[in-house]
């Protein structure tokens, strides 16, 4: 704890100080922080602990002093925080500021011409591992410029799995931002991805399995779901979720086959994409690979999911449905010849004849957005749906019949017609005690002193 804190207390003077030969002193400290950071874990620990300012201490030499100073050792430390320690750590580094440094100092590393491939693997990766914890890292890469930086290396790094799987990872983090996806889509993201995805194979499984999400991702904006169907990779799609299915015998493979039906999902949000389904014989390859899933429980989520899809694509008809689809028959009293009725019941029966008004506003996608900025404006959010008039809220209660005819019954009820106030039914004066005849034995009349 001591040799921790005498580091930190160097570090943090070299930070303050410009003194002739810090360069050294500085890849010294660094180097041993990171030798105590990869060999104990009490070190680690103290680090990121309540009231620990190791952290904030690290991210201000990146943040003021040179990058080839130490800041690869820095970096690797927080790779060591982070794959050693849990989510915990990343929300730590988080709230230090570290997704803002971190992003800055991938943006100066790209400048380098080559840049260098290790200190890329390393960004990326933090990177990825650190964005599920920060809600604005999409808004932040785009603003920063290090979304570009990605992007660039994707397309430059087919063949490089090394370094393209960490960027394809920070991608799947920057695609959950509407802006970032649209942006990425224009760029032709979604081409290189299919490039990247494909048949059966047994290599880089872990690969395909983060392109896949990636790509599911993208295709939630409608702009890439049309790019996607104008270019016939719902086909492709369906291609390669079979021969997955045929060659997966032992079922070893389930989440690459369920990115692939996620993918599905995404593209048939939209009128388009479902159609391209419906031509494609989607509905035919997924109920038969559902029916062939049903024996195997843990193939239930691929079964789910096929059947989300299924019901979204299938065609809607509105009743009474006079074709074999219907287990009923409704027969309408009078059907004009010519008219909308006539018409629909003309439609041959794998028609849907219900209007479908999901895409009307497609046009108008997500480049004018304006992004929420402030989650505050979450917590004043309205629901319209709710009445709040209380006036409204109120039932209406209509008689049955005119009151007129309701004044006969008044006799039988009348405390709801007279006044109270105005009776005389208690006298204030006392009424004489009247006996009974028909009482026997002596009667006896209560005096003022009883």
């Amino acid at each position: 704890s001591s040799r921790a804190t005498s580091l930190l207390s160097q570090l943090e003077k070299i930070n303050l100080d410009s003194v002739v030969g810090e360069a050294d002193n500085a890849r010294y400290v660094t180097s041993k922080i990171l030798h105590l950071v990869q060999s104990q874990e009490k070190m680690r620990k103290e680090m990121t602990s309540k009231g620990s300012t190791g952290i904030e201490v690290m991210l201000s030499t990146l943040e003021v002093k040179p990058f080839d100073f130490c800041g690869y050792r820095y970096i690797t430390s927080f790779h060591f925080f982070l794959f050693l320690g849990g989510g915990r750590r990343a929300s730590v580094l988080v709230t230090k500021g570290g997704t803002q440094i971190l992003l800055q100092l991938l943006l100066t590393a790209s400048k380098d011409s080559p840049p260098n491939e290790e200190l890329m693997v390393l960004l990326h990766t933090l990177l990825a591992k650190i964005g599920p914890k920060d809600k604005k890292i999409g808004m932040k890469a785009r603003i920063n410029g290090a979304l570009n930086v990605s992007l660039h290396l994707v397309k430059q790094n087919l063949q490089n799995q090394r370094l393209l799987l960490p960027c394809l990872q920070v991608l799947r983090v920057y695609s959950t931002n509407s802006v970032n996806a649209v942006s990425l889509g224009k760029n032709g993201v979604v081409e290189l991805l299919f490039k990247i995805i494909g048949p059966f194979s047994k290599k880089n499984t872990s690969l395909m399995k983060v392109a896949l999400d990636t790509l599911a991702a993208l295709l939630k904006s409608k702009t890439n779901a049309r790019r996607a169907v104008d270019r016939g990779y719902v086909q492709v799609l369906l291609t390669i979720y079979v021969d997955w299915h045929q060659h997966d015998s032992r079922h070893r493979y389930m989440l690459i086959r369920k990115g692939v039906l996620q993918c599905i999902k995404s593209v048939t949000n939209i009128k388009l994409g479902r159609k391209a389904f419906i031509d494609a014989n989607g509905m035919k390859i997924l109920y038969n690979i559902s029916q062939e899933c049903l024996a195997v429980r843990t193939l239930d989520p691929l079964v789910n999911t096929s059947s989300l899809i299924m019901r979204k694509c299938f065609p809607k008809n509105r009743l009474p449905l006079p074709t074999i689809k219907s287990a009923f028959h409704f027969q309408l009293p009078v059907i004009p010849a010519s008219g909308p009725v006539a018409q629909l019941y003309n439609l041959p029966p794998d028609v849907d004849d219900v209007v479908d008004e999901s895409d009307d506003n497609d046009d108008v996608e997500t480049e004018s957005e304006i992004e929420t900025e402030n989650d505050d404006d979450k917590d004043h959010f309205k629901n319209d749906d709710i009445e709040t008039d209380i006036d409204k809220l109120k039932p209406r209660q209509e008689l049955g019949r005119p009151i007129e005819e309701l004044k006969m019954y008044e006799q039988f009820f009348p405390e709801l017609s007279i006044n109270f106030q105005e009776c005389d039914l208690i006298s204030k004066e006392p009424k004489p005690f009247i006996p009974d005849a028909n009482l026997s034995g002596p009667i006896v009349v209560p005096t003022a002193e009883d």
